[in-house]
């Protein structure tokens, strides 16, 4: 099943650097294709001699050989290949990840990748256990980086423990699996996502907004996807990375968003997540407006802004199957999501408290109520992806009863 898929393999440095020979062996009877990177720790293990027999393909050591650099090598390493794997991951790579450094040829095929990461790690089980190692598996797994666990057992400096290298079979195993991947149940199906805020400009260096950071709407693009459906976010401005797998579509004002999110119809459900600013300025400053002395501040005319969820939400043939909305709220939050519901025509409202004290408004964090004509569903505080892992979960289930 794997036959014609490529495969960048990165061996770094650890005693169980020989297993990726025979994983290398394994992936060539698959009919992958396997290009590998050495590091130069790695190479105190393995040769790149050895790592060529078995892949019959040239292997690279060096960030700036001048051969390959003419041509952005590193950037065509990351690119060329369906998946990445690093096998052994070493908790220096693991911790060059988390951290976003590039200083070889490795770290920086790694950043500047598009394409699925796989990890294997393999160390001493107490540099496994070590709080550092565990906050960047946490960091790498968030973004969307798959892990094939260390096995437990003795090790090569006399302890036993978790951190040995997981077997050549299982690596290949997992990777067949995301080169392969099951149908996830909401294959074939398309989602519209918004996320974060929109900026309403007041003049050319200012602008209208509010505290939405986007992690729960990125990470609702991101639960969608990973259950197999097409997924297209419309985000507003924000400091976070886009999804893996996601067609991304930035825009600026309420009324970009309107048309985005138009043209991307048709869908099988939408889910509205952005903090749509609800008004905005009648007529925006050509140049900045300036303090004068003495003069009183500038009269700011607000008109509202188009209404998103309930232009989408209406009959029509172009209505998506679900419309799920936010509410999110300072006060009377159920009175106030409950209307919504009614008002915006939508199929489910995710109500939420944002009030300052709840650190949800731009936090990691999120304690949500799913209104529908079926009732109310309490969820505990959850992560971000927590939550959005359920929503798309409930999502395939109401999709799945068409």
């Amino acid at each position: 099943m794997s036959a014609g898929k490529r495969v960048l393999l990165i061996v770094s440095g650890g005693i169980a650097a020989y297993k990726a020979l025979e994983l290398i062996r394994l992936l060539r009877r698959a009919g992958c294709a396997v290009t590998c990177v050495l590091t130069e720790n790695g190479g105190q293990f393995v040769t790149p001699l050895s790592l060529q027999a078995l892949s019959e393909s040239k292997v690279y050591t060096d960030l700036f050989s001048l051969t390959d650099e003419s041509e952005m090598g590193h950037i065509q390493l990351s690119r060329a290949a369906d998946l990445l794997v690093v096998a052994p991951a070493t908790a220096n790579i693991l911790a060059k990840m988390a951290a976003g450094l590039a200083d070889d040829l490795a770290s920086t095929v790694l950043l500047a990748t598009d394409k699925p990461v796989l990890v294997a790690p393999a160390m001493n089980v107490r540099m496994w256990l070590h709080p550092a190692t565990q906050a960047n598996m946490k960091t790498l797994e968030q973004r969307g980086v798959q892990v094939v666990q260390p096995g437990e057992g003795a090790m090569a400096c006399n302890e036993f423990g978790p951190g040995r290298l997981a077997e050549p079979p299982e690596i290949l195993a997992a990777i067949e699996s995301l080169l392969n991947p099951a149908p996830g149940p909401l294959s074939g199906r398309h989602a519209l996502v918004t996320s974060g805020p929109t900026h309403e400009p007041i003049d050319p260096v200012r602008y209208l907004a509010n505290r939405s950071s986007g992690r729960q709407g990125h990470a609702i693009a991101a639960a969608l996807a990973a259950l197999g459906a097409r997924v297209t976010l419309v985000s507003g401005p924000v400091a976070i990375g886009d999804p893996p797998g996601v067609e991304v579509h930035r825009v600026e004002t309420a009324e970009q968003m309107l048309a985005a999110c138009r043209a991307a119809l048709p869908a099988d459900v939408a889910v509205f997540a952005a903090a749509v600013a609800d008004w905005r300025v009648d007529h925006a400053a050509a140049q900045k407006i300036k303090k004068q002395p003495g003069a009183a501040p500038p009269a700011l005319t607000l008109v509202p802004n188009p209404d998103i969820l309930a232009a989408i939400a209406a009959p029509g043939a172009q209505r998506p199957r679900l419309v799920v909305g936010f509410a999110a709220e300072t006060a009377d939050l159920m009175a106030n999501a409950q209307a919504k519901l009614t008002r915006k025509n939508a199929d489910w409202i995710v109500a939420n408290d944002v009030s300052p004290e709840t650190g949800i408004m731009g936090g990691a964090e999120n304690a949500v109520h799913i209104l529908s004509a079926a009732g109310v569903e309490s969820w505990p505080l959850l992560p971000k992806q927590a939550v959005a892992d359920r929503l798309a979960g409930r999502i395939a289930e109401a999709l799945s009863r068409d």
